[in-house]
């Protein structure tokens, strides 16, 4: 039996060796729901449920629609006691990866692509897209308005500077630099590179001026 974390790394060498420049981000929040694995492709974000031999189907309802709300593919990766049933339970865009153990001390897990992901039937609806510029972080947001030259507004919402972006950069080319932006992404300097952003665009505090006093 293979359990999520007998499959969680042999699965990232998987997809690296079959969908070529990708990057791996490991347990998203969306809405309600945890995404398992998001792959970074260029231009598109797919989004990866991982259902182990010892797990159920209890929450993959739930699960499917936040994951149909988020990315642009999805698939489900599923142990071998799955495999006979899973297409009874995803949407038919969804991709199919199957896992079984290895058969030698190399290879811990064996996939197999059951099915290939379709694009996302939504995935051009205004609500979807600015689900997906919410992933970004407020200095990634901050980059995209200065290649496009746009004002700093310092001060503004996050979600100001999201219907910003979002109504002034062509839908094609804001995938692709949601994308790029979460290829560079650090998790390792992220605190400094907060502090950076904080300090370079925080509202200068005026000083008041205090009235001169008067000596009687």
């Amino acid at each position: 039996m293979l359990y999520d974390k007998d499959i969680r790394e042999p699965l990232f060498e998987y997809l690296e060796s079959n969908f070529g420049k990708i990057r791996i981000i490991e347990e998203k929040q969306m809405g309600k729901s945890r995404a398992d694995v998001v792959m970074v492709r260029d231009g598109s974000i797919t989004g990866i449920e991982i259902k182990s031999d010892a797990d159920t189907y209890q929450r993959l309802e739930r699960q499917i629609q936040d994951y149909n709300r988020h990315f642009d593919f999805n698939y489900v990766v599923v142990g071998s006691s799955h495999a006979m049933h899973i297409e009874e339970h995803v949407p038919d865009w969804w991709g199919i990866i199957t896992v079984d153990e290895g058969d030698d001390a190399k290879e811990s897990a064996d996939f197999y692509l059951l099915r290939n992901a379709k694009e996302n039937p939504t995935v051009h609806h205004v609500y979807f897209r600015k689900r997906q510029i919410a992933f970004l972080w407020r200095m990634e947001l901050a980059h995209i308005q200065e290649l496009h030259e746009m004002p700093k507004y310092s001060g503004k919402s996050k979600k100001f500077i999201q219907d910003l972006i979002f109504e002034k950069v062509p839908e094609d080319i804001l995938k692709r630099q949601i994308t790029d932006e979460l290829f560079e992404r650090d998790y390792n300097t992220i605190a400094d590179r907060i502090t950076e952003y904080r300090e370079a665009h925080s509202p200068k505090k005026k000083r008041r001026k205090r009235k001169p006093r008067v000596h009687v």
